[in-house]
């Protein structure tokens, strides 16, 4: 079944059941600031694809998230995310940008809460490009850009929660994602124990979709994501994929490479 064929067929069929759903926003337990980290991108069997930097500032009442992944094989992968955290995260916009050889179509999506509009500019199987301009009911419960961010701010008690998000298939879709706590796993820092906490991330397409998706190849794998607990929760890693139809990959920080000091000159 071509591509072209099993995508229309899955987006009539997520039409037909894409009764919104809503769900209450993350509640903020930790602000966002200022960070620049490091990370590197790796396919599961620890082959380096790209390397990657996360920016992040806050101003006012906004905060702006930019990640930016640079391939090995010259693709790029940027999403920039800005979001307000009074009291709840709640995306403002987002920006996501998909081109080269890693990405099996080119892809640039623009989400506009506040103007309920979602633009996706992509090309067809036969390289023409096309322009989806969608005006949808945005849910304040949009995770777009933010998984790990909110993550950090789930609080202990509960095995799951539901959030929404909006993907490309290549027009734009609101799904359900469902979030369970997998329990804590060991890691070492050098000779320092510590705790992660597992999330497994699960899309639920629902409907006549949800039925038809595992029959036609379609049922996304599971996402893996792993924060540290404790006062100050961070990131760790994740595991998942950029795109339908995508391989899981392996998000990790990672810290610079110094040069090797040079040796100092001989006296003259």
């Amino acid at each position: 079944m071509s591509r072209s064929l099993v995508t229309s067929f899955l987006s009539a069929a997520l039409f037909a059941s894409s009764a919104p759903l809503w769900a209450e926003p993350v509640a903020v337990r930790y602000s966002e600031g200022v960070v620049h980290g490091f990370l590197v991108l790796r396919a599961l069997d620890g082959q380096i694809l790209a390397d990657g930097d996360l920016n992040q500032v806050a101003r006012g009442g906004r905060v702006t998230s930019k990640l930016v992944f640079r391939f090995r094989d010259g693709s790029y992968h940027e999403e920039t995310a800005v979001f307000s955290q009074s009291h709840y995260f709640q995306l403002i916009t987002n920006h996501l940008v998909q081109r080269g050889p890693s990405f099996s179509h080119p892809i640039e999506m623009s989400i506009d809460t506040s103007q309920r509009h979602v633009t996706v500019r992509y090309r067809d199987d036969n390289g023409k490009e096309k322009v989806a301009v969608e005006r949808m009911d945005l849910p304040p419960d949009l995770a777009n850009g933010l998984i790990s961010i909110l993550l950090k701010n789930v609080p202990p008690s509960g095995q799951s929660i539901m959030l929404s998000t909006v993907v490309a298939t290549p027009k734009p879709r609101l799904v359900k994602l469902e979030i369970m706590r997998m329990g804590e796993e060991w890691f070492a820092n050098g000779r320092s124990s510590h705790k992660a906490l597992h999330f497994v991330v699960k899309v639920k397409l629902g409907g006549l979709t949800g039925v038809v998706a595992p029959l036609v190849g379609k049922d996304p794998p599971d996402s893996h994501v792993w924060i540290l607990g404790g006062v100050a929760p961070a990131f760790l890693k994740s595991e998942s994929p950029f795109y339908p139809e995508a391989p899981l990959w392996r998000i990790e920080l990672t810290s610079p490479v110094w040069p090797h000091a040079i040796a100092p000159q001989a006296k003259r």
